[in-house]
């Protein structure tokens, strides 16, 4: 089959409608492709979005469990009333009932003034001041087991976080094996105030 320049009148639809179908073609498949590029971003954005409130929501769910944790702990610092202003009157009278039931012979103690209390190391204490009330004991013992059972007194029966530092035990005597003894100790009671409070 031959052609001819006198077929060519006849063609000229045939071919322009080629043409405008080959052009259109193209066209779609640009417009499809761009369209399938752009599907694909959104897929991958809708995806991230998902993956964030999923992260979200674990984050969420933790925080709910550490603070019915921490609100535990908080509640058993405040009834303990670490957490609050400085409790110098209560542990004066603890002393004193401790003094009257004769754990040990005797003792005498100085509380100084509250001052802030940085520990080394650093802690983050996160919206509350830490503060410290030093003390200093100076007791009379008959054996050094009084000693242990007048600190667990100490933690068990008097409000407040007290922490011991340290102590130095003497014979009261050179010569008598069997004579009391003195401690000096120091240590502080602890307190949490919230920084906002006023």
């Amino acid at each position: 089959m031959t052609f001819s320049v006198e077929d060519l009148p006849i063609l000229k639809w045939s071919l322009g409608t080629f043409v405008l179908s080959t052009a259109l073609s193209a066209g779609f498949i640009s417009l499809s492709s761009s369209y399938l590029e752009h599907s694909l971003k959104d897929r991958q954005a809708a995806q991230q979005r998902l993956f964030d409130a999923r992260a979200q929501l674990l984050a969420a769910r933790n925080d709910e469990e550490n603070m019915s944790t921490y609100a535990l702990e908080y509640n058993a610092l405040l009834a303990q009333k670490v957490v609050g202003d400085e409790q110098r009157l209560d542990w004066m009278e603890g002393l004193e009932k401790l003094r009257q039931q004769g754990v040990v012979l005797d003792f005498k103690y100085t509380i100084t003034p509250q001052q802030n209390y940085a520990p080394t190391p650093p802690v983050d204490a996160g919206n509350f001041k830490l503060s410290r009330s030093g003390m200093t004991l100076q007791i009379d013992l008959l054996h050094e087991e009084q000693l242990l059972h007048l600190f667990a007194d100490l933690r068990s029966k008097l409000n407040g976080w007290f922490m011991v530092d340290g102590c130095t035990i003497s014979r009261t005597s050179s010569t008598e094996e069997l004579a009391p003894l003195k401690a000096e100790c120091t240590g502080g009671w602890f307190t949490m105030k919230n920084k906002n409070a006023s």
